[in-house]
């Protein structure tokens, strides 16, 4: 458990949180800039002192400004990774990585240089020197220089935001495999939905210094009081787990979490029963009555209408649906939810283009 109790005021910002984080997988620190993200990483990781402030990491107290307690930034278990890499440009790849491996007695080392290479897949790489990389390469370099600090938190700092589309799509899988493989929780902050959804369990909303809301990926995009569910990338994260696969067309089913239903979604070949996240959109989700069989819209799902909401837009509406468990969102026009007497209760289908799913 991740427990950051903080209050800190500057000239024309006050940041006041008092969140109560998991200890392992991904937590999102998500708002508009200015709304305290960096703020927030930098108090826990001691770069800036708050004037009260409690910061515990699973058990390790590393400030308690009620019995004055403050550990320095560096005695700190944990690994800071900025948006530059910020690597010793006359240092190798290899230098770069072993700076950070030193730093910590070989009997404390949870992540070995071999192990940290293959992660992020550099180990063709350490015979470089930084000015010879790209920049998603360098990124990857800084997060496996982090990773052998061998830190009991790692905090990344829109990690992804000096990068090109290009970069940011070569550099994201990799984001994938730390969630996946190792134990080490983390802090990742970021103004992206889409990023935030790839990569996230838990999500904290801040806006002018304070938490709107902190919790499970799921529940918490599909919230249509926060702002998340406003704007043209609204949607939510679904987990599931992989039914079946269709060789010829590529095309494999995703059991719905709990429930016998299931989703067809573009992709490579993966094994049944493996995990797969992925993000279904608000704007397209489409509502009929009934099921239409003939059609080009592979998925149709029976879901329950549990609350709507006017949208940023004056013409559409926020529709909540609950599908056995799952919740989704659909962007409509008011229109169509007036030709469709849409109501709470109401039990309906929800039609979701297969190449509309993000996977």
């Amino acid at each position: 458990m991740i427990d950051v109790r903080l209050k800190l005021d500057y000239s024309g910002f006050a940041l006041e949180v008092d969140l109560q984080l998991p200890g392992r997988g991904v937590t999102a620190l998500y708002g508009h800039s200015g709304s305290g993200k960096t703020t927030c990483l930098r108090c826990i990781a001691g770069l800036e002192q708050a004037s009260q402030g409690f910061v515990q990491v699973n058990g390790e107290v590393w400030q308690d400004s009620a019995r004055k307690i403050f550990v320095a930034p560096h005695k700190r278990a944990l690994g800071y990774v900025f948006q530059e890499a910020s690597l010793f440009p006359h240092l190798s790849v290899l230098a770069n990585l072993e700076f950070g491996l030193k730093r910590i007695p070989r009997h404390q080392r949870r992540v070995d240089m071999a192990h940290a290479t293959e992660l992020l897949g550099i180990s063709q790489l350490l015979d470089r020197h930084p000015q010879h990389l790209s920049g998603g390469e360098r990124q990857r370099v800084g997060i496996a220089r982090a990773l052998l600090t061998s830190p009991q938190l790692l905090l990344m700092d829109e990690p992804l935001a000096a990068l090109d589309a290009r970069r940011k799509g070569e550099i994201l899988p990799y984001l994938q495999r730390l969630h996946d493989e190792l134990e080490i929780p983390v802090l990742y902050v970021s103004h992206s939905q889409d990023e935030v959804a790839r990569l996230a369990d838990h999500i904290v909303l801040l806006r002018d210094g304070k938490a709107l809301a902190s919790g499970p990926i799921g529940q918490t995009l599909a919230r249509l009081d926060l702002p998340l569910a406003q704007g043209d990338d609204a949607g939510v994260v679904i987990e599931g787990h992989v039914s079946a696969y269709d060789a010829n067309y590529q095309l494999l089913s995703l059991q719905l979490p709990d429930c016998a239903l299931s989703i067809r979604v573009p992709h490579t070949r993966m094994e049944v029963g493996q995990s797969l996240r992925c993000k279904v959109q608000a704007r397209d989700v489409s509502l009929s009555l009934h099921s239409v069989e003939q059609s080009s819209i592979l998925n149709r799902l029976p879901v329950t209408v549990i609350s709507e909401m006017n949208a940023d837009n004056a013409a559409h509406v926020l529709i909540r649906l609950d599908a056995a468990g799952t919740p989704l969102l659909a962007r409509i026009t008011r229109y169509s939810r007036d030709q469709l007497g849409l109501h709470p209760g109401q039990s309906l289908w929800a039609q979701i283009k297969a190449v509309a799913v993000l996977a």
